[in-house]
């Protein structure tokens, strides 16, 4: 009874309590949770640090999985990135709601199709190859199946987006997202009137991620060595043979 007072008084009455928690509270846990454990992970357990490659025990198939993967999820990083955080004042000088949706999900498509198919192959491999299976920890067989979920999730929201061409929800979950990096959960919130399923789902899943960044493999996405590209070359001499 009181929740449900307190959500009216906010003006989120068309939301329970359980969605206000989720879209509104658990971005801002999973992000604290994300950069503490990033940090604390790095400053005690660096050898942890690692993308833990299996390509050693068997590179079959590897390259091409590894590189389809890679593609589509660099791809749909980045389309998201730019899609959420754009404010409409600013791609409208440009293009329209409209052809912004069709834009996204014609690219966010064929990237997922990419990411998906080399998703599969890494999971198949993952779990059917059982040197790698037998040398694979807990979290690097879990961080695939979420990531596999979440693409299909994904996948589905661009046929969910097919019911309403006119860029509303794209919008709405814009300017969530916009709202919730400013500091604005209230204001977030109120923008999730009617948002289907797939959407809460994907993005609950999104943040899920979030929190568990820290704790699996995907911490060497922040680990690129940009340095190599300004130090001094390194001479490497032979020794010819006598």
């Amino acid at each position: 009874m009181t929740t449900a007072v307190t959500a009216a008084s906010m003006g989120l009455d068309h939301l329970n309590w359980l969605q206000i928690f989720v879209f509104g509270v658990y971005p801002y846990i999973a992000l604290a949770v994300c950069v503490i454990g990033t940090w604390a992970r790095f400053d005690l357990s660096q050898y942890s640090w690692k993308t833990g490659s299996s390509q050693m025990l068997n590179d079959k198939g590897m390259r091409i999985a590894s590189n389809l993967f890679h593609i589509g999820i660099i791809g749909i990083l980045l389309g998201h990135f730019v899609g959420m955080m754009t404010p409409a004042a600013i791609y409208h000088h440009f293009i329209s709601t409209e052809h912004k949706q069709l834009l996204a999900m014609v690219a966010g498509g064929v990237m997922g199709v990419l990411c998906w198919i080399g998703l599969a192959m890494l999971l198949i491999r993952r779990f059917t190859d059982p040197r790698i299976s037998h040398t694979s920890s807990f979290a690097d067989k879990m961080i695939l199946v979420i990531l596999f979920i979440q693409l299909n999730l994904g996948l589905g929201t661009i046929i969910a987006s097919t019911q309403h061409m006119d860029g509303s929800v794209m919008v709405a979950l814009s300017s969530w997202v916009q709202n919730i990096t400013i500091l604005r959960p209230v204001h977030a919130l109120n923008q999730l009137h009617d948002i289907g399923l797939v959407y809460q789902l994907h993005v609950a899943l999104g943040i899920t991620i979030i929190l568990l960044f820290p704790f699996t493999r995907l911490v060497h996405i922040i680990s690129a060595p940009i340095w190599y590209l300004g130090r001094n070359y390194q001479i490497v001499r032979q020794k010819k043979a006598q």
